[in-house]
C-alpha cells in the first residue's frame, strides 16, 4: 500500500466512476458547442489581485478560502477559486473583444480550489463546466445561457433541478437599495465580522447560511422593490424568454450568490436531494467586471455548473447514464504467432473506430476469457495455431455464447457491422 494518500478534502477520479464524470462534462458542453461557444483553457493559478478585485475583497472566497502562494521572485499567486475572472482576463489579454464579433462566446472545463470544511458535495478541489458571453447587454443572451444549462440537465435525465431567479439591479438603482439594506442590517444582532460586511458589501449578509442570521433577515428590504425602470424591463424580458422556451423558474428575492461582480440577472440551479449543498450551478450578469480588472466596459453574462454535484444529483434520483462501453472487442491469442496476428487486428479495429483491448501478459485462455467478460466487451476474438493455419479467427458473442470463424482479412469489417 502507498505511503501517500490524497490530501484532505480532495478525491481521485478513477474507473468506473470517472466515466460518469466524463459523460456529465460532455452533456453540459454539448449544448454550448451547438450555440457557438468556443473552448478556452486558463492556468490553474493567477495573480491574487485578479480575484481580490473581481470576486471581491469582502467575499469568503477571497478572505478565507483562496489558496495563495508567493513565488521565489516575490509574485503572489492564487490557485483559481472560480473561472469567470480567469476567462475574462484571458479574453482581454488576447483582445478577443476587438475582433468585431460580440459577444465573445467561450466555454471551459476545469478544476478549482477553495479551502473549505470538507463535506458531501463540497470539496477543496472541485470540477466545473462554465460558459461566458462577453461584450453584449441583451436579456435574450441571459436567457440563452440559462436555457443551455437547463437543456444540459434535461439531457442527463435529471427531473428535480429547480431554477431560482433574481435581479440585483445596476449602478443606477443598487445604491438606493444598498442604503436601505444597510439601515435594516445595522439594527440586527450580528457578530463583529458580519457587522463589518454591512459597510463593505451588505448583500453578502443576505448570502449568510447560518440560521441565527437568516432568522433575523425576515422583513429585510428586497431588490425587487428598488429596481429602476430599465432593470425592471430587462428582468421581465429575461423571464418572458425563459417562459417562452418552456424553462420553469421561481423568483427568489434573497438570491445574491457569493461573488461581488454580479449585476442584474442572477440565477442558481438547486437540487433538493443534496442536503445542505443543494446548489448544482449558477451564474449571472457581470457588467462591471471587465473594468474592475483593468479592461474596457464589456457587459457580460455567464455561469458555472458543478460536475461533482451534478453526479451526486444523478445518484440521488437514481439516474443511470447510458455510458459507452469501454471495450467492444477483447482479443484472446493462443500462442506467440496468434499474439502478433491478433494485435495487428486490434490495432486495425481501433483505427476503424472500434473500442478493442488485448489479453496482455501471455495469460492462459481461461484467465484471458475471464478478463474478456470483465471488460464488458460484446465480442471476444480468439485465435490459435490451427485458426491461423486456416486464415481465420473465432468471433465469440459474449452474450449469446455463439462462436463463428471469420477470415482474418475480414474481421475488422465483420465486427464493425455487428456492432453497428
Amino acid at each position: 500500500m502507498s505511503t501517500f494518500s490524497a490530501p484532505k478534502g480532495t478525491y481521485d477520479l478513477i474507473p468506473p466512476d470517472s466515466a460518469a464524470v466524463l459523460a456529465v462534462r460532455e452533456a453540459i458542453a454539448a449544448p454550448l458547442r451547438r450555440a457557438g461557444y468556443g473552448y478556452v483553457e486558463t492556468p490553474g493559478f493567477e495573480h491574487v489581485e485578479l480575484f481580490s478585485r473581481g470576486v471581491g475583497e469582502s467575499t469568503d472566497i477571497v478572505t478565507k478560502e483562496m489558496y495563495t502562494l508567493t513565488t521565489k521572485g516575490g509574485t503572489r499567486l492564487a490557485l483559481r477559486p472560480e473561472g469567470t475572472a480567469s476567462v475574462l482576463r484571458a479574453a482581454l489579454q488576447a483582445n478577443l473583444h476587438r475582433a468585431g464579433n460580440l459577444p465573445v462566446k467561450l466555454w471551459y472545463s476545469g478544476t478549482y480550489y477553495r479551502y473549505e470544511r470538507p463535506q458531501a458535495g463540497r470539496y477543496r478541489h472541485f470540477s466545473q463546466v462554465g460558459a461566458e458571453a462577453i461584450g453584449a447587454e441583451d436579456p435574450v443572451l441571459d436567457a440563452e445561457l440559462i436555457i443551455l444549462a437547463a437543456d444540459a440537465y434535461r439531457s442527463l435525465g435529471l427531473r428535480n433541478v429547480r431554477l431560482l431567479l433574481n435581479s440585483l439591479g445596476d449602478r443606477t438603482c443598487r445604491p438606493v437599495y444598498r442604503a436601505a439594506l444597510q439601515e435594516f442590517l445595522r439594527g440586527l444582532d450580528l457578530d463583529e465580522e458580519t457587522r463589518a460586511r454591512i459597510g463593505i458589501n451588505p448583500l453578502r449578509v443576505l448570502d449568510d447560511k447560518r440560521e441565527s442570521v437568516r432568522r433575523q433577515l425576515t422583513g429585510a428590504p428586497v431588490m425587487r422593490d428598488h429596481l429602476c425602470e430599465a432593470c425592471k424591463e430587462y428582468h421581465e424580458r429575461v423571464r418572458e424568454s425563459l417562459t417562452e422556451a418552456g424553462v420553469a423558474f421561481a423568483d427568489d428575492d434573497r438570491l445574491v450568490r457569493g461573488l461581488d461582480y454580479y449585476t442584474r440577472t442572477t440565477f442558481e440551479f438547486v437540487h433538493d436531494g443534496l442536503g445542505a449543498q443543494s446548489a448544482v450551478g449558477g451564474g449571472g450578469r457581470y457588467d462591471g467586471l471587465s473594468e474592475m480588472i483593468g479592461g474596457p466596459p464589456l457587459p457580460s453574462v455567464g455561469w458555472a455548473l458543478g460536475v461533482d454535484r451534478t453526479v451526486l444529483a444523478l445518484r440521488a434520483e437514481g439516474v443511470a447514464l447510458e455510458l459507452p462501453s469501454a471495450t467492444d472487442v477483447f482479443a484472446v491469442p493462443l500462442g506467440e504467432e496468434a499474439r502478433r496476428a491478433l494485435f495487428a487486428v486490434v490495432t486495425g479495429l481501433r483505427r476503424a473506430g472500434v473500442a478493442a483491448d488485448f489479453a496482455f501478459g501471455g495469460r492462459g485462455v481461461k484467465s484471458a476469457m475471464k478478463s474478456a467478460h470483465r471488460s464488458g466487451a460484446r465480442f471476444a476474438l480468439v485465435a490459435g495455431e490451427r485458426d491461423l493455419a486456416e486464415g481465420v479467427a473465432q468471433v465469440k458473442d459474449l452474450v449469446s455464447g455463439e462462436q463463428t470463424p471469420v477470415r482474418l482479412e475480414s474481421v475488422v469489417d465483420e465486427l464493425r457491422g455487428r456492432l453497428a
